[in-house]
């Protein structure tokens, strides 16, 4: 039998009450969690149990407290999280929710002045930054927010109490992505988002949710957003010894908490296939892998199924917008005896997840017959409500009520969706987005370069690495040009985002309205055609 709640807790509803209650935080999954199994453990660092979900619960009420009395917050503001992955990560980020307050999740492997251009564009006042980056961004300044190590966040205490009250549509989660026009947005995501989401994690993955979730991925990311249905369930958020995904703290995780469930993009799903990092005797203590986040060719997905087994895969498709929530493909569809179909089933992304609908279209927005290629719509309580403070993006974005995914795609009879181009030229290595445009306006900066492209090329770890096409302000040579370029990127975005080779041309392919010819730039680095690369999986 479970201790008694802590005092000021209280009772909670039972399942599916809470709207009827009025109780729709999201940190209600926490609560509910810690007065039904307070006792169960919830937040773990190799083999230890650092916190049971009653104590989880306390720390979250204590901090959602301390940032509404220390830093004068209220309900509504936003808390940027400069975060990698830590055991603190779950506690501030329920803390921020029970305070009412706004989670702002922020990419760790950003560069200084990107981090600051976010907290600029959500107006947050305060900032919770891990250890390493505290001094990075004390150096860049952030303007009105405050910046707080997540020590000392941590280290306060306080009166428990239950979450704060919120309306249905308060925002909760800005999930930042960008555009063609390399401006971050924010993708408001809801309460009601948030909530839809876990239901739909659910029904949907099934008994994957009832293992402990080890945190490989950034919880910044998918990997928190899934990581949700597992504290809906009281189950375990295991992270690794350190943060460090090597052979010995995923050994130390997978015997003290398996069989486990981790969420994983491909670059790391491939990494996994080396018996050196996962040996073949710990296979079985992965209970499920939930994968996405980047193009995975099939031919790489047949090596993960053939080590594996069907049975442990689960793909989720989506973007910020909506993450992870458009498709999935379930692990009886890793499988099957006509190798036709399922070849057929693994080049894709799956078919609609529970309470989503998945529209393919044309440009006027008509739906279009199966096997035709169009844009892929969605529409859904897992949709954002729209970018923050940007109505134009809303509104062509969410027009017609439906989310328009830039991604392009054809589904079949049965309903499952295959991707066959991005519209938006974006570049996905290592399961993190890259936007052309965005690097193409930092190498425009640089005083030689007249004109840029970046676009994708295939590399077999990272999925796509982005090339530069440049052409000379000057037509000089080029003799160190290309280490001067790359120390420019460095300086002004994160490292992951640079351009892996500079190209140097004359000038840029381009049609008769001066658009750059990306198609044919991607032909001149030896991209083979999309049609030839059936993938299953992009951003996420």
């Amino acid at each position: 039998m479970g201790r008694a709640p802590a005092a000021g807790l209280g009772a909670v509803p039972r399942a599916g009450t809470y709207a009827a209650a009025g109780r729709t935080n999201v940190a209600y999954l926490l609560h509910r969690a810690a007065v039904e199994a307070p006792d169960a453990p919830a937040v773990c660092e190799g083999a230890d149990v650092l916190r049971d979900y009653r104590g989880l619960a306390e720390r979250a009420a204590a901090i959602g407290g301390a940032l509404l009395r220390a830093y004068g917050l209220r309900p509504g503001d936003r808390v940027a999280l400069a975060m990698r992955n830590t055991p603190f990560y779950p506690e501030v980020l329920f803390g921020v929710w029970w305070a009412g307050l706004v989670a702002v999740p922020m990419n760790a492997r950003l560069h200084p002045r990107e981090f600051a251009q976010l907290v600029e564009d959500c107006g947050a006042r305060v900032c919770v930054a891990t250890g390493e980056l505290t001094g990075p961004l004390g150096g860049q300044g952030l303007g009105p927010a405050v910046l707080v190590d997540v020590d000392e966040l941590c280290g306060t205490a306080g009166r428990p109490g239950p979450p704060a009250g919120v309306a249905d549509d308060a925002p909760a989660w800005l999930f930042y992505t960008s555009g063609t026009t390399g401006r971050p947005k924010g993708a408001t995501l809801t309460h009601r988002n948030l909530r839809a989401a876990t239901d739909s994690a659910l029904a949907d993955i099934g008994d994957g949710v009832e293992a402990s979730m080890l945190h490989i991925a950034p919880m910044s990311h998918a990997g928190g957003l899934f990581g949700l249905a597992h504290v809906a369930r009281a189950r375990a958020q295991v992270f690794p010894r350190g943060g460090a995904v090597t052979a010995d703290t995923l050994e130390e995780a997978l015997r003290a908490f398996g069989p486990v469930t981790f969420f994983a993009v491909p670059t790391i799903l491939r990494r996994l296939l080396d018996p050196a990092l996962l040996p073949d005797g710990l296979v079985p203590r992965v209970h499920r892998i939930l994968y996405g986040g980047a193009p995975m060719y099939r031919e790489d997905l047949e090596r993960v199924v053939a080590r594996f087994g069907a049975g442990r895969l689960w793909q989720g498709y989506g973007q910020g917008e909506s993450p992870g929530t458009i498709t999935h493909l379930r692990p009886e569809d890793h499988a099957g005896d006509d190798p036709e179909a399922l070849g057929r089933r693994l080049a894709s992304v799956g078919r609609a997840r529970t309470g989503v609908e998945v529209r393919v279209a044309d440009p006027d927005g008509r739906e279009v017959p199966a096997g035709t290629t169009g844009e892929v719509l969605v529409r859904g309580a897992t949709v954002m409500s729209g970018y923050w403070n940007a109505p134009e993006a809303t509104a062509r974005t969410l027009r017609g009520g439906w989310l328009h995914t830039g991604d392009l795609g054809r589904l079949d009879a049965d309903g499952f969706l295959t991707l066959v181009d991005r519209a938006k030229d974006l570049v996905i290595s290592g399961g993190s987005n890259i936007y052309p445009r965005e690097v193409e306006e930092v190498l425009l900066r640089h005083p030689a370069v007249a004109e840029a492209a970046v676009v994708g090329a295939p590399d077999p770890e990272w999925g796509e690495l982005p090339v530069a096409f440049v052409v000379r302000a000057d037509g000089g040579g080029t003799a160190g040009l290309e280490a001067a370029l790359e120390a420019h990127c460095l300086g002004r975005m994160a490292r992951y985002k640079r351009p892996r080779r500079f190209l140097f041309v004359a000038a840029l392919p381009k049609n008769s309205y001066g658009k750059v010819l990306k198609t044919e730039l991607r032909g001149l680095i030896g991209r083979p055609p999309e049609a030839d690369n059936p993938r299953a999986g992009t951003a996420i």
